[in-house]
């Protein structure tokens, strides 16, 4: 066992690669101009859909702010992969756009949902430039008429894609598109159905976060009606069916790293502390600032009840 796991001591690890050594080479490599160590990683796992999505997110948010993917692209236009990370880029830059302005204008939003369409059609097998499209649905004024479809090109490729999931779950929270009974809903039905050892189990959870960051972001102190969010006895249950369907079914991956932290934040908010070690051991001191931020200072909270936890 590690040192800080015996004495309940050590600053928690923030790695976004969550220890793919590989992929954070590649994101140094593209911050620096080079594009060969992003077009290996992806070509080292074709087909492994939740990783390599949790690689594309993290190598298009390096790319965003350079022309490195730009650069690939042109030297290899029929490469599947420069053409699937070029479009997840393009898509990270129309919401840093929006973040510093107003939202692009519905030109600019197809124009980037062409290189989407693109990639598609390089990468017929990949549900990820699908992905994409859900999510750059979210900027376009009352969402996009194709939902259904591109929701269908997506479970048709991959019926439990992580990413796809939580792109969908956001379209429907009420920050965009929807509300939160329809995402709540959503989140449920989708862990109730989701296969042994499948991190959807934990979708209800993140739901709830978002929706509590919502809240807090659009009516801050005067916020009501919370006081039993997090604690309520179908948030016990989802977490139970949480630790019951995924955890205890398959060892967890590199991807899973934020969803663990939903479900550790999960359990101790909903006094399930004791059933939060097993979780935090899983961890092994990797740390993400979602959602912990939503709920006070990040770094202490889980310091806190990690060494509470684990104390035993």
């Amino acid at each position: 066992m590690a040192a800080w796991l015996r004495r309940g001591e050590g600053a928690p690890v923030y790695d976004p690669a969550f220890g793919d050594t590989a992929l954070a080479e590649a994101r140094q490599d593209i911050l620096l101009g080079r594009w060969e160590g992003a077009r290996d990683v992806l070509a080292r796992t074709p087909d492994a859909w939740d990783g390599r999505a949790h690689r594309i997110r993290l190598l298009a948010d390096a790319a965003a702010s350079r022309r490195t993917v730009d650069l690939w692209q042109a030297s290899e236009p029929r490469n599947p992969d420069a053409a699937v990370l070029r479009a997840e880029t393009e898509v990270m830059r129309m919401f840093a756009a929006a973040r510093t302005g107003p939202n692009p204008d519905v030109e600019r939003l197809d124009r980037t949902a062409r290189f989407c369409h693109r990639a598609a059609e390089l990468a017929p097998a990949d549900p990820y430039p699908w992905v994409s499209l859900f999510a750059l649905a979210r900027l376009y004024p009352g969402g996009h008429a194709k939902m259904s479809e591109w929701w269908k090109e997506i479970r048709g490729r991959d019926p439990h894609h992580r990413e796809g999931h939580h792109q969908a779950l956001r379209y429907l929270s009420a920050r965009w598109h929807g509300s939160y009974g329809m995402a709540l809903n959503f989140a449920r039905d989708v862990a109730e159905y989701a296969p042994q050892g499948s991190p959807l189990a934990i979708l209800p959870q993140v739901a709830r976060a978002e929706h509590y960051r919502h809240r807090m972001a659009t009516e801050g102190n005067t916020t009501i009606g919370l006081a039993r969010h997090w604690s309520d006895e179908r948030a016990r249950t989802d977490l139970r069916n949480a630790l019951g369907t995924w955890i205890a079914h398959r060892a967890p991956e590199a991807q899973d790293v934020a969803d663990l932290n939903h479900l550790a934040h999960g359990l101790v908010l909903a006094g399930m502390a004791d059933r939060a070690g097993e979780v935090f051991s899983l961890l092994e001191n990797r740390a993400t600032e979602v959602p912990w931020c939503y709920t006070g200072d990040p770094e202490q909270q889980f310091v806190r009840w990690r060494d509470r936890t684990l104390s035993g």
